[in-house]
């Protein structure tokens, strides 16, 4: 021990800088989504056509989830769910083209409190591209975006920062190639990122590049274009993956990659019932898979029930991020899974259709309109959009109009309300030994769909005191 009292003030002092600096690096995270990607188109799922060797390998090194849900059986909610954490009618985001609410706290804005940059990168749908909208991804905690306001095809216009830029090539890849720009500007600059992916494809229309049909020639034409925009994503997945190994950051990079509802025709849901828009397996049953080569060190399964409701408190636990007035959150960390841990049963997962009609939001059109202005230099005009901002329609606690759904362990409950009649019936499924929702089994197990009625309601009542604002009193 130094016996000189001025130098051992100094190293006290220097002690807590010496522990920041032994601290590890905090891990970068990358979440990438698919537009319409069914939970059977990949070829480690069983398609027998469609080839995906890039999601294949991710899925045979790294953590592949297998009981994984989309928040809604459409984009724009399920979006929301990522970005909060939450499931989307707490904030009004019923439909596609509905919107954040900007008093939602994101995981953008969550991760910049522990000194991350962040990044958007392709279809943003949960507001406007215009800098100054307060549901802009600039507006929701993004430091740098190249985002378009819905699906794109080859040779996208998109937003970069608010103003209007073309680019040139296949459109999965721009996304990547635009998302990787600004990987290595935070590379270079040693500091940790959050890089959200949001892929256009394989939305419809299909447009496909020839040389992505050519290995499926043989197939029916639409068909084609739906395999060769699936092997864009797989393609630009793969140089995602080579590059951030090249810039040797791969090992402390957490990718998360899914899909943001089911598929319809002629995309596969793999045997599951029903389609993207529906609250039936095939519609928010999605492909899921993570690598993060510095804590999964074997390669996994998992039929641990989850979804795009964890993504945010999963990434905020890795981040080492916890956030003052948390807004009630649905979805629960899966740290534990991801390093190989058990994970304790969790609450029911909670689905809910609200009828409300979409906003179209035709990205190209909306895009070359803004171009216009801005070379004019007149002041753009604001997207039109619902807005799930507003705050001044209330619900009444009983309004639990349209169908909705819970997931307990094994089992589903599908509460469903016929159009005509407005009334209500529920049917009850076993998903471990009838994933495709064939036998009702409501009569058999009355107790247990009388109980998960009752847990359904009353997650319905709490996310309607949450849409009427009381999370933010």
């Amino acid at each position: 021990m130094p016996s000189n009292p001025t130098l051992l003030t100094s190293l006290l002092l220097l002690l807590p800088t010496a522990l920041c600096a032994s601290e590890p690096p905090k891990p970068n995270i990358i979440l990438a989504m698919a537009d319409d990607q069914g939970w059977g188109d990949t070829s480690y799922n069983g398609h027998e056509i469609l080839k995906t060797p890039i999601m294949d390998e991710m899925a045979e090194t790294g953590l592949r989830l297998d009981r994984f849900y989309a928040a809604a059986p459409v984009c724009s909610p399920t979006r929301g769910s990522v970005m909060t954490g939450r499931h989307p009618n707490r904030f009004g985001c019923f439909v596609w083209g509905s919107t954040l609410r900007p008093q939602e706290i994101t995981v953008a804005e969550a991760l910049k409190t522990a000194g991350y940059t962040t990044g958007h990168f392709g279809k943003w749908h949960l507001g406007s591209v215009q800098a100054d909208s307060p549901v802009s991804p600039g507006k929701s905690g993004f430091d740098e975006w190249v985002s378009s306001p819905n699906f794109y095809e080859n040779d996208p216009l998109f937003s970069h920062n608010g103003k209007v830029i073309e680019t040139k090539g296949e459109s999965s890849r721009v996304t990547v190639d635009a998302a990787l720009d600004f990987i290595r500007s935070a590379n270079d600059r040693k500091q940790p990122f959050l890089a959200v992916i949001w892929f256009g494809n394989p939305h419809s229309p299909h447009e496909a590049l020839d040389e992505l049909r050519e290995p499926y020639k043989d197939q029916p034409l639409k068909d084609q274009h739906y395999y060769g925009e699936m092997a864009g994503i797989d393609q630009a997945m793969g140089h995602l993956r080579t590059e951030l190994r090249s810039l040797g950051i791969a090992e402390n990079t957490l990718v998360w990659y899914t899909s943001d509802n089911g598929s319809r025709a002629p995309g596969s849901t793999g045997g599951l019932r029903g389609h993207k828009g529906q609250l039936w397996e095939g519609g928010i049953r999605v492909p899921s898979i993570i690598e993060w080569p510095a804590v999964i060190k074997k390669p996994s399964r998992s039929d641990f029930p989850c979804g795009t409701i964890d993504i945010y408190p999963t990434v905020l636990q890795v981040a080492g991020v916890t956030m003052p007035h948390q807004p009630k959150l649905d979805g629960e960390s899966l740290l534990p899974l991801i390093e190989g841990e058990a994970m304790p049963k969790r609450a029911p997962l909670g689905f809910w259709t609200y009828p409300q009609k979409g906003s179209p939001m035709r990205s190209h059109e909306m895009l070359e309109e803004l171009a216009k202005q801005q070379l004019q230099g007149i002041a753009p005009k604001e997207t039109p959009h619902a807005n799930a901002g507003d705050l001044s329609t209330q619900y009444a606690t009983d309004d639990r109009q349209g169908d909705a759904a819970l997931i307990d362990g094994d089992y589903k409950l599908h509460r469903m309300t016929n159009k005509k009649s407005g009334k209500t019936h529920y049917e009850l499924y076993n998903l471990t030994s009838d994933q495709s929702e064939t036998k009702d089994i409501a009569k058999k197990e009355p107790k247990r769909t009388k109980s998960m009625k009752a847990s359904l309601e009353a997650w319905q009542r709490s996310v309607i005191d949450s849409l009427n604002g009381k999370d933010y009193q």
